[in-house]
C-alpha cells in the first residue's frame, strides 16, 4: 500500500508540473526582459536582491515579487544562490549564459521572446481543432498564416528575425565545428534559402577554397551585404537552383511538407553534379539524439503545427524516404552539438 500511495502521489506530482509547465518558460522571459541573465554573467561576484534590484529601470521595482521570481528559477537550476553574510547572492548557470541579450555570444533569449509571445502562444490554443478539423494552427488563430502575418505586423516580423538569427548563429558555430571536414574537396557551395548570406559568408571565410552562392528570394537578396568570396543570386528554389558543387540547406526543409521536400530535392539534384555532388541539410531528426535533445526535438514539432504552413521534424526513416523520392540514394546523418543535425545526401 505504501508502494501505492508513493506511486500515486509521484503521478499527481507530474500532472502538476503539466499543468505548470508554463511557468517555465515565463518566468524565464520575465528574467531576460529584465535583463537578469546579463546582469549575472557580467558580474564578477554574485549580486544581492537588492544589488539586482538597482539594475532594473524603475525607481520602485516590487523586490518581494523579484524575489519569488529569483527563487523559482534558482529551483529550476538557471540561476544559483548561495547564503554570503546572511545574505541570499545570486549567480549564473551555464543555462542562464544561453538566454543573455549580449550580441557577441551565442544565444536563444530571441528565440524564447519569440515563442512565449502572445502571438506564438496563441497558435497552441488550437491544436486540438487542427486534429479534430486538419488546417494550419496559425491561420485558425490569427486569420492569416504566419508569412503572412509577419509581412503585415513589423514588430511580429524583427522578433522573428531576431529568433532565426540567433539560432542561425547557434547552429553556425556547432556546424563549423562538428562538420569541418564536410566542406573540404568543394570548389563551390550554394545556400539555399540563405537569407542575407550570413551563414555562406562564415563557411566560405572558414572555408575560403569555396565560391560561396547566396540563393534566395529575389527582394530578400536584394538587402544582402557583401562577403567576400560569395555572390547573391535570387530565384525561386522550386523552379531553379544555381549549379555547384554543392547545395547546403539550415532549417529550410522542416518548413515544408514532403511533397515540397521532393519538389525542392529534384531541383537540388539538378544543380549538383551527378557523380560528386551532395546536399548538406542542416535540421533536426526526430529520435537521434534522444539523450541530449529528444524532448526538445518533439517539441519543436509541435512548434512546426504550431507556426508553420504544413512543415514538420522528421525521423531518420522519414529522412530517407524523402531523400529517396527527391532521387538521393545513400544519406549519412552526422551529429553536430545542438538540436540539428547534418544530413549528407548523395545523388549516387
Amino acid at each position: 500500500m505504501g508502494d501505492e500511495v508513493q506511486a500515486q502521489a509521484q503521478a499527481q506530482a507530474e500532472a502538476w508540473r503539466l499543468s505548470l509547465a508554463f511557468a517555465d518558460s515565463l518566468a524565464v522571459k520575465s528574467a531576460i526582459e529584465l535583463g537578469i541573465p546579463d546582469l549575472l554573467q557580467e558580474s564578477d561576484t554574485p549580486l544581492s536582491l537588492p544589488e539586482i534590484a538597482m539594475s532594473l529601470p524603475s525607481t520602485s521595482p516590487d523586490t518581494t515579487t523579484l524575489s519569488r521570481i529569483m527563487r523559482f528559477l534558482v529551483r529550476k537550476h538557471v540561476f544559483t544562490s548561495q547564503e554570503i553574510e546572511d545574505e541570499t547572492r545570486y549567480g549564473p548557470t551555464r543555462t542562464s549564459g544561453w538566454l543573455t541579450k549580449q550580441v557577441h555570444r551565442p544565444s536563444l533569449a530571441p528565440f524564447l521572446l519569440l515563442e512565449t509571445g502572445v502571438v506564438s502562444l496563441k497558435p497552441w490554443h488550437y491544436l486540438s481543432r487542427c486534429v479534430l478539423e486538419g488546417g494550419e494552427a496559425f491561420e485558425k488563430a490569427h486569420g492569416v498564416e504566419i508569412w503572412g502575418y509577419g509581412a503585415k505586423n513589423r514588430e511580429y516580423s524583427r522578433l522573428f528575425n531576431e529568433a532565426m538569427a540567433c539560432n542561425a548563429q547557434i547552429v553556425l558555430e556547432a556546424l563549423l565545428r562538428g562538420y569541418e571536414n564536410g566542406f573540404e574537396g568543394l570548389g563551390s557551395l550554394v545556400d539555399v534559402g540563405g537569407g542575407t548570406g550570413m551563414t555562406i559568408g562564415e563557411i566560405v571565410r572558414a572555408n575560403p577554397h569555396i565560391s560561396g552562392i547566396n540563393f534566395d528570394l529575389p527582394h530578400v537578396v536584394a538587402t544582402a551585404p557583401h562577403y567576400p568570396g560569395v555572390v547573391h543570386i535570387g530565384g525561386d528554389m522550386f523552379h531553379a537552383i544555381p549549379q555547384a558543387d554543392a547545395v547546403f540547406m539550415k532549417w529550410i526543409m522542416h518548413d515544408w511538407g514532403d511533397e515540397d521536400c521532393v519538389k525542392i530535392l529534384k531541383q537540388c539534384k539538378r544543380a549538383i553534379p551527378e557523380k560528386t555532388g551532395k546536399v548538406i541539410i542542416v535540421d533536426a531528426v526526430v529520435g537521434g539524439k534522444e539523450g541530449v535533445f529528444g524532448d526538445a526535438t518533439l517539441a519543436f514539432d509541435l512548434v512546426m503545427i504550431a507556426h508553420s504552413s504544413g512543415g514538420k521534424e522528421r525521423t531518420a526513416e522519414e529522412w530517407g524516404k524523402l531523400l529517396k523520392d527527391g532521387g538521393f540514394r545513400r544519406f549519412n546523418i552526422i551529429s553536430i552539438p545542438t538540436i540539428q543535425s547534418v544530413i549528407e545526401a548523395f545523388p549516387e
